[in-house]
């Protein structure tokens, strides 16, 4: 049986109830993460990960997953530095992203990008529009929760408040504007009793 789910834009991945990992659908970047570039029309093992996984989240062609102590690795699709690894190179099996290797609390994969809450509860982004390593977003401490659209990404903080950054052509970072953000800002409206991000 499965405990969590993710899709991404043309391949699906879930956590089992023993804690491993397994995905299917287009793997033609690597982001079914079982060492092959074969896609799969029926669940495969994500190589290594068979058992101490606690969450999952399949961006647009890439996958990360945290471990239950906290450590995020990530596969697939790797052109704008979204594995975190330190290179632009796509990845079939998972990698650990670069300094996160313990006590991470939340993880989020946008389109061509990824984000985690740190043991310090500040959120650092890698990929697109970021770099190739973690990069901590200012504005975003005290994180708890994270979520990711395409280009954006929104973190729920302790304070119960939402906050927001990334492209903003449509309004979406929230804070009534369209300018792009890369720092997170003030949902208007969302100070405070935000119960969850999704």
């Amino acid at each position: 049986s499965y405990t969590k789910i993710s899709a991404g834009s043309f391949h699906t991945c879930a956590v089992t109830s023993s804690g491993g990992v397994k995905c299917w659908g287009d793997n033609r970047l690597g982001q079914l993460g079982n060492g092959t570039l074969t896609s799969s029309t029926t669940p495969v093992q994500v190589s290594g990960l068979t058992s101490g996984v606690q969450a999952i989240w399949a961006g647009r062609d890439h996958t990360c997953a945290m471990t239950t102590t906290g450590a995020i690795k990530c596969w697939g699709n790797n052109l704008n530095g979204q594995l975190g690894d330190g290179t632009k190179i796509n990845r079939s099996t998972p990698v650990q992203v670069v300094g996160l290797t313990s006590g991470a609390k939340a993880i989020t994969a946008g389109g061509a990008f990824s984000c985690a809450v740190t043991p310090r509860s500040a959120v650092k982004c890698w990929g697109l529009r970021y770099a190739v390593t973690p990069k901590v977003v200012s504005g975003a401490g005290g994180a708890v929760q994270l979520t990711a659209g395409e280009n954006h990404a929104c973190t729920l903080t302790s304070a119960r408040a939402a906050k927001c950054w990334g492209s903003n052509t449509s309004g979406q970072v929230g804070d009534g504007t369209t300018t792009t953000r890369m720092s997170a800002v003030q949902v208007k409206g969302m100070a405070s009793g935000v119960s969850a991000v999704w």
